[in-house]
């Protein structure tokens, strides 16, 4: 007998019983012996001074043992520059650093920490302090801001240029048959993963160790040395569980640092957790947005232009919008293509990250202005996408290492019966509601790092092995997935293996953003690992008590932690017993992977197809989605269990971005009118519909060693917008904004 191959296997999450039974420890549950406890203080005005802080009651309360403001803090080193965390660099949130002086830049900007002995204390202590403050005249809507609008250099951290051209627009859009132009609006929305941030900061000497809930160790600990100037040696981040992300913990903000400059000062540890209100002020957001889009196509639904800007707020000290424009601009054969980003100042904080970040918003543009278009020529919206797909990128005009568009489309389509739609709009009902299909494409880049991703394999001369690399996991699996790409590397069955992550002591990794960490990581651990067999095996046939003395090592396979003879699997011995004849505890090798220089020459996108059933009450106006269905290719599949969880969780997101989430701003005050769950909308169960998911593989010999691309962002991508043209469909109503509310359908 023999095992199954590890990779492929819908394995159980391998951390499920310790997050079931309550065994997961997150930074927030850490108790340290002498353990504090910091409260931040934020501002309550959007712009202006702050003219005095009065910390006297609050220093006389019990058990408080200090007040930092702008006036005793000690200043930040320096702030390092915003780059995005996947280049394994400092990655902070925003080129500013809160109590370096007295400016108020946005409301809930930090003006105080408080720390004390207990949480309680530390809470009732900061609702003393007294702030005053010289409030100036603010700038926080799209409508507040539009007339101070300027077009960046560049955005994205300086990695997406302002303006992307290719081919002749206004010739494209001249020699179209049909010309469609439309706007675009999307409120802001705030990430609300079920942990809020915290960290826990402790000093040993010169030594700070920080846990905090990350998607990048490294990122942590390069961002907090910059702004300490400590050599990052000096420290150390452990981030063994994280309870969700969704782009607000791939940066990396002030409290980390805070609560390092806190623990230094009253010479204990100190813990430092965002509040559910401080979320919304604290760790970006997906900001307000305007999106204007011009098509033109001839009559048989070709793109002969496309015209994309979009206008959005962002801080006074980052050129930040999310990159709404990349995916639209490559997904469909189009030669004329104009790109344009505009950006204003406004009284807010830098927005960052979050899930689908750009994609989502960009194609649900894209998407339903394809829609209208196919509904304007009389051609199915299949169809229509169908012809406009392409080999090529068209930004660079290189091949897709490898697509599956258009079997996404059409298994997808077989698999929701897209063929019982009839074309025209209010077809279908069902007793009093209205019943829409709607489909829209899906993509998402596939990113690589900059620097070589690193990882270790041990394995002990009792037949079990460990993996490990400095990756958290922050719910997306990786634990599970890891073990499985070891294992099958090794030739162990998976129970055999285990996986190590969350700490930087462990073989650097750059964070997993943009759904890059399967495949970065996988190609670190496989690498490692298979080194560790290519060692064992040449120190089998080495070895002359071996039974596999003197063969060719390519000759010589693994299978259950046997090392054997391909054409004659009866001579070999086990790991184990090679390593007891030689003494051996255990045997280690590391791996490292980058790029090669060969993808530079070829287009990287996960492709996938969204599709939805949507029932609308005519006299209400409320919808309800009912069914959603997704096709998606994202190349060598490691784990369907775990892959199909993302995916149908970022459809579901996409359901929620559609009809529920949203956040705006109180021009007089601005604060965030929603500041918590009971505010901010997001799916529950009841909303919940039927989700299908089909895994579309195909081979990809480029984009990493095992062709594996990445699944979380792209199912929420092209969401939105399916069940926006299901909306369209059901009602005979385009409705250009997100979310879709009942007023809007009423």
């Amino acid at each position: 007998m023999t095992t199954a191959p590890a990779i492929g296997r819908p394995v159980d999450r391998v951390d499920g019983r310790h997050k079931v039974t309550g065994g997961a420890q997150y930074s927030a549950d850490l108790l340290l012996a002498t353990m504090t406890y910091a409260v931040l203080v934020g501002a309550r005005v959007p712009s202006g001074r702050v003219t005095g802080i009065d910390t006297t009651e609050a220093l006389q309360a019990d058990g408080v043992l200090t007040v930092l403001t702008h006036e005793n803090l000690p200043k930040a080193a320096g702030q390092p520059p915003l780059i995005p965390s996947l280049a394994g660099m400092p990655a902070p949130g925003q080129t500013f650093f809160p109590l370096q002086d007295e400016v108020v830049h946005y409301t809930g900007q930090p003006v105080a920490v408080v720390v004390a002995d207990t949480l309680e204390r530390a809470q009732h202590a900061a609702a003393l302090i007294r702030v005053s403050y010289q409030e100036t005249p603010s700038v926080t809507t799209l409508d507040q801001g539009r007339d101070l609008a300027y077009e960046p250099e560049a955005i994205f951290a300086g990695f997406v240029p302002g303006r992307s051209t290719r081919g002749d627009v206004e010739a494209g859009l001249a020699q179209a048959d049909v010309r469609l132009d439309a706007t675009y609006t999307f409120a802001a929305n705030n990430h609300n993963p079920i942990e809020p941030s915290a960290t826990t900061a402790a000093w040993d000497g010169d030594q700070l160790t920080l846990y905090d809930g990350t998607q990048g160790v490294a990122a942590t600990q390069l961002t907090v040395a910059a702004l300490l100037g400590l050599t990052p040696s000096k420290v150390r981040v452990i981030s063994h569980y994280v309870g969700g992300s969704f782009g607000c913990k791939a940066m990396i903000w002030a409290h980390p640092a805070l609560a390092a400059l806190a623990a230094r000062q009253v010479q204990r540890p100190v813990k430092l957790s965002l509040t559910r209100e401080q979320m919304f002020t604290s760790v970006g957001h997906r900001e307000e947005q305007e999106q204007h889009i011009t098509l033109g196509a001839d009559k048989e639904g070709r793109l002969t232009a496309l015209r994309h800007h979009k206008l959005s707020p962002t801080s006074h000290f980052d050129d930040w919008a999310e990159p709404s424009l990349g995916v639209a601009s490559r997904m469909y054969a189009c030669p004329n293509y104009e790109g344009v980003y505009r950006l204003f100042r406004a009284n807010t904080m830098t927005p960052t990250f979050m899930r689908a970040p750009g994609e989502a918003s960009g194609m649900f543009a894209l998407e339903s202005s394809m829609d209208d278009l196919a509904h304007e020529l009389g051609i199915d919206p299949l169809e229509l996408r169908l012809r406009n797909a392409t080999d090529t990128d068209p930004t660079t005009g290189h091949p897709w290492s490898s697509s599956g568009l258009g079997e996404c489309l059409q298994r997808g389509a077989a698999r929701f019966g897209w063929h019982r739609r009839a074309p025209e709009p209010r077809s279908h009902r069902d007793g009093n509601w209205l019943i829409g299909y709607g489909m829209a494409t899906a993509g998402y880049p596939v990113y690589g790092p900059n620097n070589p991703q690193r990882a270790r394999a041990r394995l002990y001369s009792d037949g079990t092995a460990v993996v490990q690399a400095a990756t958290p996991d922050f719910g997306t699996g990786v634990a599970t997935v890891m073990t499985q790409v070891a294992a099958d590397a090794l030739g162990l069955p998976v129970e055999r293996c285990r996986f190590e992550g969350g700490d930087t002591m462990l073989p650097t990794i750059a964070a997993a953003v943009g759904s890059s960490g399967a495949g970065m990581i996988s190609a670190a651990v496989h690498t490692a690992a298979t080194n560790l067999r290519r060692q064992l095996v040449a120190q089998a046939v080495a070895d002359a008590q071996s039974p596999l003395y003197g063969a060719d090592p390519d000759a010589v396979t693994v299978r259950d932690g046997r090392m054997m003879l391909r054409d004659a699997p009866d001579t070999g011995e086990s790991y184990g017993d090679l390593l007891h004849r030689n003494l051996l505890p255990d045997v280690e090798a590391a791996g490292a992977w980058s790029p090669s220089p060969e993808s530079h020459n070829y287009g990287m996108m996960t492709f996938g197809a969204q599709f939805a059933e949507v029932a609308v009450d005519p006299h209400l106006g409320v919808a309800r989605v009912r069914r959603m269905v997704g096709a998606f290719a994202p190349g060598r599949v490691l784990n369907p269990k775990t892959a199909r969880s993302q995916l149908i969780g970022g459809m579901l997101w996409g359901l929620g971005q559609a009809l529920l989430e949203a956040n705006y701003m109180d021009p007089r005050r601005g604060r965030w009118v929603a500041s918590s769950l009971g505010d901010y909308l997001v799916p529950v169960n009841a909303d919940a519909p039927e989700v299908d998911v089909e895994l579309v593989e195909v081979a990809d010999e480029i984009v990493n060693p095992l062709g594996v691309k990445g699944v979380g962002e792209v199912g929420q991508v092209g969401a939105a917008a399916a069940i926006a043209n299901a909306v369209h469909h059901a009602t005979g109503r385009r409705i250009r904004k997100l979310p879709i509310t009942i007023e809007d359908l009423l």
